[in-house]
């Protein structure tokens, strides 16, 4: 007697769709059923093209790989993601949180520009955005690159998570906690960057690379005089990590010749210390293309070689506590000839045009990808320290050393056109995107990693196809000195014939790779399309790493202090106050109403509104939207919230809550009167109040 055993219905399709074995078989039974594909069919799955999950495959034209791709992503209600992705937002100024490998958007972090549902700058947040306004003008958008997540030991910890804005030169501090930006430091020496954030093996400092050079101090200086009077930098930001902040006052920056930095990446174990960056235009060209000169897509790409800067940031540090710097718009910056004198500062030639520059696991090799070049160059740290060491390099014309190429030269890899970064595994491979074949090449390291692979050293193994030209890459803890080597995600910049067409801008196509398998299987398994923004950078941490708070610690958290605000309102303590014109209203917030409910104050009134989140159950959010002002709160479990504003228009304005918290809650409301200081500041009939809101 034989007996068919239970088997998912998932599984049970994709060995129907393969033409594999459909039988699974003892001895003791002949007819009892299997599960189906609905869950409902007490017949077998099993005979030949009688099963829901084989007629629906069909019906969709599904092939065998399309099922398994199916099987590796999905993720039934209630399972939760192995991995965390962090992602920047590109033009939205944002940060994105994926799971992988769902590839589901989790959450969406408010950074440099405000968003309602997190009542982020619409009564909370506004402080954090200020710091980040540009000689006192107000931005409240960025253009996101690098997310760099915090280390120890080189590792992802999962406690920050800092993003760069390149338009502006801004960094942001992001608490992993609650998933909240903490804090935004406006670059005083740079105006644009690039190559941020990136962070030393402990987060001693966040790295911030510099792009377009520019005159000294944001002063004016003609571009007749480019070469004399335009510089770069990079800086580096000291971070406290006990209070969670960076510390400008304990920060620096590197003056550099003006080539355009790009792109860095801090060296670790061996070559812990140590921070890499690439450079363009060493051509140092200055366009000019209405005046009938080469545009600059020209000038930048003339000489054979650009720069690899290779920084020893330990002894700019030193450099730093020594006081040998100068102070520029009040910000320590340590002068291109110190860098010299001091020997911080070397460079090597790389590919034209390089972008990506990334240091393997173990801190060995630095790998740099150049756009107008089919190779990546490979570098070793022990032949820069030899090469340094021999003083085998000669100045530029700024005289900066420049290190012999074949003095510091590891190997080359031929992997395709347009070679732009890499990321790593665990089995001592490394995967470069190729911009132009809208490829990923995985190739073979040598030295070390040679034991972890059948195949010769730097050798191109497998190139596989996404859609399309491919710019920055992500792998499971792929930047740390113990990559993952499970999944891989292309961040690619085009989406054409992928998804539903929403109008001529198109979202971008994060595409997921399975990379588990060694040899020549990389199988795409998904295309998550993202219509707000262009993701640039993204680093993946096991979501195990990760302790977010599911409510704040205690009732009354002020999260941007991560304590408790001894002047958060409590239950029972609720009331208004008024002193002269100011009005301070303590108000607590908890299923399904706000006490008090009621407001009144007078036109002209000074509002202090302080409110309170008395919930302990997780997800037990509330909203407090205000008309008419401008305010919309997110208040989580304990959360304290304090908003100011002027009471400059009269009339009635019933504030809500903005989040579906209750059966009642569409009853959690409450009225603010602003009584008029006389009849003349409202006129009834028109409903319209006299006064404007002083913007």
């Amino acid at each position: 007697m034989r007996r068919w055993k239970y088997v998912p219905a998932a599984i049970a399709a994709a060995w129907l769709i393969a033409g594999c074995e459909r039988r699974i078989v003892d001895e003791e039974s002949e007819n009892a059923p299997t599960a189906s594909l609905d869950g409902g069919s007490a017949k077998t799955v099993a005979h030949s093209g009688g099963s829901v999950a084989d007629q629906v495959a069909k019906e969709r034209g599904l092939t065998p790989d399309d099922v398994v791709a199916a099987l590796k992503t999905y993720m039934p209600s209630g399972k939760l993601d192995e991995y965390m992705m962090f992602a920047s937002g590109g033009h939205s100024g944002q940060v994105f949180a994926i799971g992988v490998p769902s590839m589901r958007l989790i959450r969406t972090i408010a950074v440099f520009t405000p968003e309602p549902w997190q009542g982020y700058g619409f009564g909370t947040g506004e402080e954090v955005l200020k710091d980040g306004d540009v000689n006192g003008i107000p931005n409240r958008w960025a253009d996101t690159h690098h997310p760099a997540l915090s280390e120890t030991d080189a590792n992802y910890d999962g406690q920050y998570l800092f993003i760069g804005d390149k338009s502006n030169s801004r960094v942001a501090v992001i608490d992993l906690r609650d998933y909240e930006t903490k804090q935004i430091v406006k670059n005083p020496v740079a105006i644009s960057d690039h190559g941020g954030c990136f962070v030393t093996p402990n987060t001693e400092y966040v790295v911030e690379g510099g792009q377009y050079g520019t005159p000294r101090g944001w002063k004016y200086a003609a571009i007749e005089d480019y070469q004399k009077e335009y510089r770069g930098y990079v800086t580096f930001w000291k971070f406290e990590r006990s209070k969670g902040r960076i510390d400008p006052s304990q920060s620096f920056a590197l003056e550099l010749p003006p080539y355009w930095q790009d792109l860095f990446d801090c060296g670790k174990l061996e070559s812990d210390g140590w921070c890499f960056g690439n450079s363009i235009n060493t051509e140092m060209a200055t366009g000019g293309v209405e005046q009938g000169k080469p545009p600059f897509e020209a000038g930048v790409s003339q000489n054979d070689n650009d720069y690899l800067h290779i920084i020893n940031w330990k002894k700019a540090a030193e450099v730093f506590k020594a006081g040998k710097v100068e102070k520029l718009n009040d910000f320590a910056v340590i002068s291109l000839q110190t860098l010299i004198d001091e020997g911080v500062l070397y460079f090597a030639p790389e590919p034209k045009s390089p972008h990506g520059v990334d240091v393997t696991p173990k801190g060995e090799y630095i790998v740099v990808g150049g756009k107008l070049d089919p190779h990546v160059s490979i570098y070793s740290i022990a032949r820069i320290k030899q090469a340094i060491a021999d003083k085998k390099w000669k100045p530029d014309k700024f005289g900066v050393p420049v290190l012999d190429y074949d003095a510091v030269k590891e190997a080359q890899v031929e992997l395709g056109l347009g070679p732009l970064h890499t990321v790593y595994d665990d089995k001592g491979y490394a995967y470069t995107s190729l911009f132009l074949d809208s490829a990923v090449a995985r190739w073979t390291l040598g030295g070390a990693y040679q034991s972890l692979h059948s195949e010769p050293a730097w050798t191109l193994v497998k190139k596989t196809n996404v859609q399309y030209n491919i710019g920055h890459v992500c792998a499971a803890e792929g930047d740390t000195n113990t990559p993952d080597g499970k999944y891989f995600v292309a961040l690619n910049k085009w989406s054409i014939d992928r998804f539903l067409h929403p109008g001529p801008l198109y979202p971008q196509n994060l595409q997921l790779l399975d990379i588990s398998q060694p040899g020549e299987k990389m199988q795409v398994l998904y295309d998550m399309p993202l219509g707000v923004g262009e993701p640039h950078y993204a680093q993946m941490i096991k979501a195990d790493k990760l302790k977010p708070w599911t409510i704040y610690p205690e009732v009354g958290w002020d999260p941007h202090k991560q304590a408790v605000d001894p002047e958060a309102p409590q239950a029972g303590k609720e009331g208004i106050t008024r002193d002269g014109n100011k009005v301070t209203i303590r108000m607590t917030a908890n299923r399904s109403h706000f006490t008090p409910e009621h407001v009144k104050i007078k036109q002209g009134d000074h509002v202090v509104w302080r409110i309170t989140n008395t919930e302990r159950t997780e997800d037990a959010t509330h909203g407090f939207t205000l008309p008419g002002y401008n305010v919309n709160l997110s208040l989580e479990p304990g959360e304290a919230a304090k908003i100011e504003f002027d009471a400059v228009n009269p009339g009635v304005y019933p504030w809500y809550c903005s989040e579906f918290c209750s059966a009642l809650h569409l009853e959690m409301i409450g009225y603010l009167l602003i009584e008029p200081t006389s009849p003349a500041a409202f006129d009834s009939e028109s409903a319209k109040p006299v006064a404007k809101l002083d913007k």
